[in-house]
């Protein structure tokens, strides 16, 4: 076949552009003349990058994939990398631990519409930062698995109590990733990243904080779904060998009618840690105890022995 069929002159494009002009208003009902130099324009809306002091970009893809939360995410999960986290204040103060409000938000672009979530950021101090004095009986039976890391925490140098600080973040995080998909009333966890834990914000419904559990004085039906609620949280967590480990009407939730299980960090292995039994125990007296002090009557042993068969 002559290569003649190929090719194209320079009269053949220019007569093809020609031809084009003359027929741009039939195909888009401009009568103007395009000007090709308008091709070559990048045309921009220059953002203001500048963050206030309390703000930085989001961090959701700056942690691996393991470091985000478990799905299928609840849809308010905000996931752009324009967000912007802006801290608002802090919620509580703790023993090993702050939590800090955050409000992770990003401005509409595009067809794409504004978007922000309330966030709860825990972030645990280093050792030489806090006061939690219980660490060696709740961590009885776990390892790290990092040589150089035992080393460090063993001789408690700077590396090693960022070490320590990381493993209770960790050790969270596990923790709520592991009962959320459980079914397990407890917040949803975000993402964590090195001593912060980001997680869902658990208010109470007029834009504050929902009272912890030993704040509220329920009705006698409430008080009632209150306690299948908790039995049924302690139910699964026990189904999975595990006892909250610090569980008191201190650490619980009331979100209107729903409860929800905060500060998890210390979850406890029934069967790994030898003093398991002794802390599923303690949990079963002192909410027994407070929901026995409201006028409901419950039975700390018979609800440590209905926990015992989800566990063997």
């Amino acid at each position: 076949m002559s290569s003649d069929v190929f090719r194209t002159t320079e009269q053949d494009l220019t007569d093809n552009l020609s031809d084009l002009d003359s027929r741009w208003g039939e195909l888009t009902g401009d009568e103007s003349q395009p000007d090709p130099a308008d091709a070559f324009v990048f045309r921009f809306t220059e953002v203001d990058e500048q963050l206030g002091a309390d703000q930085r970009w989001s961090t959701w893809l700056d942690v691996e994939r393991g470091s985000r939360g478990p799905e299928p995410r609840p849809s308010w999960v905000v996931t752009e990398q324009a967000a912007i986290d802006t801290e608002l204040g802090v919620l509580k103060t703790g023993k090993e631990a702050d939590v800090f409000l955050v409000e992770r938000a990003v401005e509409a672009i595009g067809a794409n519409p504004a978007r922000s979530s309330l966030l709860a950021a825990k972030r645990y101090r280093t050792e030489e930062h806090r006061s939690f004095h219980r660490s060696t009986a709740y961590v009885e039976g776990r390892r790290t698995r990092n040589s150089r890391d035992t080393r460090a925490m063993a001789k408690k140098t700077s590396h090693g109590r960022n070490v320590a600080a990381g493993q209770w973040a960790g050790a969270e995080w596990g923790a709520l990733c592991q009962l959320w998909k459980a079914g397990v009333p407890v917040p949803y966890p975000v993402q964590v990243d090195g001593t912060e834990l980001l997680m869902e914000f658990i208010d109470d419904g007029e834009g504050g904080a929902a009272p912890r559990l030993a704040q509220v004085r329920p009705s006698k039906d409430l008080l009632g779904q209150y306690f299948e609620q908790v039995r049924d949280g302690m139910r699964e967590l026990a189904r999975a060998g595990l006892a909250h480990g610090d569980l008191s009407p201190y650490n619980v939730l009331a979100q209107g009618d729903r409860i929800v299980m905060i500060d998890l960090p210390q979850v406890i292995d029934i069967v790994g840690n030898p003093k398991g039994m002794e802390f599923l125990l303690r949990d079963c007296h002192n909410m027994a105890t407070w929901f026995t002090n409201r006028g409901l009557e419950i039975d700390e042993q018979e609800l440590f022995a209905d926990l015992l068969t989800m566990v063997f």
